[in-house]
């Protein structure tokens, strides 16, 4: 089971330093909640700018992010 980091409510630069921590301890994949664009946007651009893959599924006011595998919706 992944990992998830419930970003909700904070703001950037948290959402990013976490993705970026559980990203060095190498938790893959891992989710990522946050409920703003500028956040969402961040997190995605610097988990692929590491290199990493990041699946973008909007759940209603909530971004859920994963990083750094290949997960399918149903």
């Amino acid at each position: 089971m992944a990992k998830i980091l419930d970003a909700r409510g904070l703001s950037c630069p948290q959402p990013v330093i976490l993705a970026v921590q559980a990203a060095g301890e190498s938790e893959f994949p891992f989710e990522v909640l946050v409920d703003f664009v500028v956040a969402r946007d961040n997190v995605r651009r610097v988990m692929e700018s590491s290199g990493h893959e990041v699946q973008v599924i909007e759940e209603g006011d909530v971004f859920r992010l994963i990083v750094g595998g290949t997960i399918t919706t149903p």
